[in-house]
């Protein structure tokens, strides 16, 4: 079996790849590389509109 490396796309076996998925050590150091700088990251519920809580739908204390 054979997979594109998700970095440069570059066909490699899937078998003895001790780099899977990526095709070798310079692209999976370029993917950690992505993520230590934060150029890739999961959003957060916040950031989706997904936050269960909706400060309009808040009870407010009354002074």
């Amino acid at each position: 079996m054979t997979v594109k490396c998700p970095m440069c796309g570059n066909v490699e076996p899937w078998e003895g790849n001790v780099f899977r998925p990526f095709c070798s050590k310079r692209c999976q150091l370029l993917d950690l590389e992505g993520w230590l700088s934060e150029r890739y990251r999961i959003p957060d519920a916040e950031e989706d509109g997904l936050d269960e809580t909706n400060s309009e739908a808040s009870p407010t204390s009354s002074d």
